[in-house]
């Protein structure tokens, strides 16, 4: 088996449900010990991908290579990756030690080996005293760190995770998503990550891959995906973004073609602001949205097109706009982003 070959190799990839392409000819390579997220919306076909990964699906074409082998044709059990789900499937009459062990029960480990690697991984997720619970006496975080201990105790090379963090609120997600990647760190192993949550992909990702009809519309590193989108698509999918047509383009920017503006780059004053390479452009407080960490403001610009400006809530902002206030948006032309030339049906911020 070559040593330099990918964690997974995705070749001319294509999965097909009647008439219907879920998954166009996906060419992929995720290296070993990456943590990598496929995103997207409902129906882009990253799930279908991660599936085919997992061998839960065939392939209508194309290959899928685990570290420089063919497993294209070979069963889920045979396959040296395991799956996290949103749902996590423990078993309710089960102990969470005996859940985390069941893997191991399945491959022939003995009993007592089978155990103390069990108690191993719940320590490497913070549960070590938890063992002897069962699965409804814990809370949803715990339930999702039991999820990735099983996973893991049998030390697969690579983990696919669909959606994990899915059903947990606000607050507890985000503090999973750290110890997630913490978790990912520790273990050393490839992670593939599927989410519809742009955040959470950004958050916790060395690569992101944005699905879009079945096909990778762009991949890259988070920075480069939010700092410079290859299309309409990902300027809009991957955060929020002031998009302008080809006409407002030109007429508001000055540049041919079709551009995007990230709100945080852009600035609201009363009077402009000096200095090379700044534009300013008149505009009226549509709405001021109040968001904790920061403003959002809804601007009118005087030609009708809408923006988006997020201000920080910090000690420097001095000054709280109301609707139908006058004002100047203002931004710096490297902060415009070039989308090429696909149509843009409409103005969004």
């Amino acid at each position: 088996m070559p040593t330099d070959a990918p964690a997974i190799r995705l070749s001319g990839l294509t999965k097909s449900f009647g008439t219907v392409n879920a998954v166009d000819g996906v060419d992929l390579d995720i290296a070993p010990g990456e943590f990598f997220s496929m995103l997207g919306p409902s129906g882009s076909g990253k799930t279908t991908v991660l599936r085919l990964i997992a061998g839960f699906e065939m392939p209508s074409a194309g290959t899928v290579e685990l570290f420089g082998q063919d497993v294209t044709a070979k069963a889920p059990f045979d396959r040296d990756v395991n799956t996290v789900f949103q749902d996590y499937a423990l078993f309710p009459h089960m102990s969470v030690l005996d859940n985390v062990a069941y893997g191991l029960r399945v491959r022939g480990v003995g009993k007592a080996e089978r155990r103390e690697r069990a108690r191993a991984s719940l320590e490497k997720v913070r549960l070590g005293s938890f063992g002897d619970r069962k699965p409804a006496q814990l809370s949803g975080g715990q339930r999702q760190r039991v999820a990735l201990a099983r996973a893991t105790v049998v030390e697969p090379k690579a983990l696919l995770l669909d959606e994990p963090l899915g059903a947990l609120d606000l607050k507890l997600r985000e503090q999973m998503q750290v110890e997630l990647k913490e978790l990912q760190r520790d273990l050393g192993i490839t992670f593939i990550f599927v989410t519809h949550d742009q955040e959470e992909a950004l958050t916790l990702s060395d690569r992101i891959a944005v699905f879009n009809n079945g096909r990778i519309e762009q991949l890259g590193t988070p920075a480069e995906l939010y700092e410079r989108p290859g299309s309409r698509f990902v300027a809009d999918f991957v955060g929020t973004s002031n998009l302008f047509d080809e006409d407002r383009s030109r007429s508001i920017l000055g540049r041919e073609g079709q551009h995007s503006v990230r709100p945080e780059k852009m600035t609201v004053t009363h009077g402009g602001l000096d200095g090379d390479g700044i534009v300013n452009v008149p505009g009226t407080v549509v709405e001021a949205i109040y968001l904790g960490s920061g403003v959002r403001l809804v601007v009118d610009l005087d030609d009708g097109t809408r923006v988006s400006v997020l201000e920080r809530n910090d000690r420097d902002r001095v000054r709280d706009d109301e609707r139908g206030d006058r004002v100047v948006v203002s931004w710096h032309h490297d902060d415009v982003v070039h989308l090429g030339t696909e149509v843009i049906p409409g103005i969004s911020g």
